[in-house]
């Protein structure tokens, strides 16, 4: 058996805005969202989009890069680090982190 964390509590909203796939976003207006910026706390991930709309995963397991300190299983504060991706702050939302893998620099944590 293998492990997996894909599709667990998984929820996704349609937002006004554009993102890349894959890339956390954050909340910039009734329901409008944009890009987050390095060290901006993030509210969900872009499952992509078109026309001006966005969808966003709000809950459930995601894997993203990561860069500088790994993130290590447990609770830890993530925000973005502006690159589409995470890094390990002093401050921010905590976040339940599964899984790190070193070689990939990709960290797996649960969204809300």
């Amino acid at each position: 058996m293998t492990i997996s964390f894909q599709g667990f509590h998984e929820n996704v909203a349609t937002f006004a805005g554009a993102a890349a796939p894959g890339h956390p976003v954050k909340l910039t207006g009734p329901g409008a969202v944009t890009p987050a910026a390095a060290d901006n706390v993030f509210c969900g991930v872009s499952a992509g989009g078109g026309g001006g709309h966005v969808s966003v995963q709000l809950t459930g397991y995601v894997a993203l890069p990561y860069t500088g300190t790994p993130p290590t299983p447990g609770y830890v504060k993530l925000v973005a680090n502006g690159a589409g991706g995470v890094k390990t702050a002093a401050s921010g939302r905590e976040y339940l982190v599964l899984d790190t893998d070193a070689v990939r620099q990709t960290t797996g944590f649960l969204l809300a």
